[in-house]
């Protein structure tokens, strides 16, 4: 009868052991409820805008119409696409052989050009004045 008693005595304090823990569980799990409405709200944020990248080069082919630009930048041929009017415009401006500065964006794996300008070749004032002076002297 002892033993009956004591295994009794074992099984209601394993028990009691065993179903503790389930309910300091349950009531961590009712305060992480509570809490989550707020989380969620932190954690939107605004979709990040792409950072706008620009490559400087030759045209290779400009196409208006589909908005193709081919671009060979430092031994490096780069297709870009136009999709605003602007930009399209912009290509319409341009022709092979023209150096031009490129911003883009790269959006699901493409080039799209925001923009195209032109870029001015730098006067080279020493080498106008020596063509000058050659001039005058014949």
């Amino acid at each position: 009868m002892r033993t009956r008693c004591f295994l009794w005595v074992v099984a209601v304090l394993i028990g009691t052991a065993l179903a503790f823990p389930p309910m300091t569980s349950a009531a961590e799990k009712k305060a992480e409820k509570a809490a989550q409405p707020c989380a969620p709200a932190m954690e939107k944020k605004a979709p990040e805008k792409p950072k706008a990248i620009s490559a400087t080069g030759d045209v290779v082919s400009a196409d208006a119409k589909t908005g193709m630009l081919a671009v060979k930048v430092k031994d490096k041929d780069m297709s870009f696409t136009a999709e605003s009017k602007t930009a399209k415009q912009s290509l319409e401006k341009v022709k092979a052989g023209d150096k031009v500065t490129v911003s883009y964006t790269e959006k699901d794996g493409k080039m799209i050009a925001s923009s195209v300008k032109a870029v001015k070749a730098p006067a080279k004032k020493a080498e106008t004045k020596k063509e000058e002076k050659k001039e005058e002297k014949k």
